[in-house]
């Protein structure tokens, strides 16, 4: 018993002879309770930023493909937006065309160009505005021609984008076409629908 008070005694003296040292001779700055707090916590783990993959996939395209995205007008203020390759809006490129007009009737023009374009072309549309009216119905046979199944059901101010291949056949797993009609309850614009996309890869053989 007599031993266990000297080693109490002994040991409470040790503690205050510690804290004087280190209240006398400790910077006040060196020791705070915040720091205290950070003994024993695990370090904080960031994932890395991911990296910007082409045309902003959320992934990229395997080796040997093409990347690829085509976004809808939406409104007055947001004109349709095509990317191939991180090309954006590229226009007239031999074998990697993507036709991008803009908002008024060029239905012989867009004639001339499909007509032209050379086989192993492939052709990315959209609408901006309204493409019931503004593109004339040869126009929309030429394009029903090239494999699209909504042209015709295209309604006042319908977002429209399609993916087409002249002179060679796009995988079946990609989607080829999208289509939004003008709702007065669900448009997300006044007066116009929400745009829409579609994206994917394509294979380079192909072209």
């Amino acid at each position: 018993a007599v031993l266990k008070l000297f080693g109490l005694v002994l040991m409470s003296l040790a503690g205050w002879y510690l804290g004087y040292f280190a209240a006398a001779y400790v910077p006040e700055n060196a020791v705070s309770i915040a720091a205290l707090q950070e003994i024993g916590k695990k370090p904080a783990l960031r994932a890395p930023a991911p990296k910007r993959q082409k045309c902003d996939h959320w992934s990229p395209c395997p080796p040997g493909n093409f990347a690829y995205r085509i976004l809808s007008g939406g409104g007055k203020e947001r004109r349709a937006k095509i990317c191939f390759e991180d090309e954006q809006n590229v226009m007239c490129v031999p074998q990697i065309t993507s036709c991008v007009i803009d908002c008024t009737d060029h239905s012989g023009e867009m004639m001339d160009f499909i007509r032209n374009a050379p086989e192993g072309t492939l052709l990315l549309m959209a609408t901006c505005d309204d493409g019931s009216t503004r593109l004339k119905n040869d126009a929309k046979n030429l394009v029903e021609e090239l494999g699209s199944k909504e042209i015709k059901n295209i309604k006042f101010r319908s977002s429209w984008v399609f993916i087409a291949a002249k002179g060679f056949k796009l995988p079946d797993n990609i989607q080829k076409e999208k289509i939004n009609h003008s709702d007065k309850t669900k448009n997300r614009y006044r007066g116009w629908p929400a745009e829409i996309q579609i994206e994917g890869c394509i294979p380079r053989n192909l072209i």
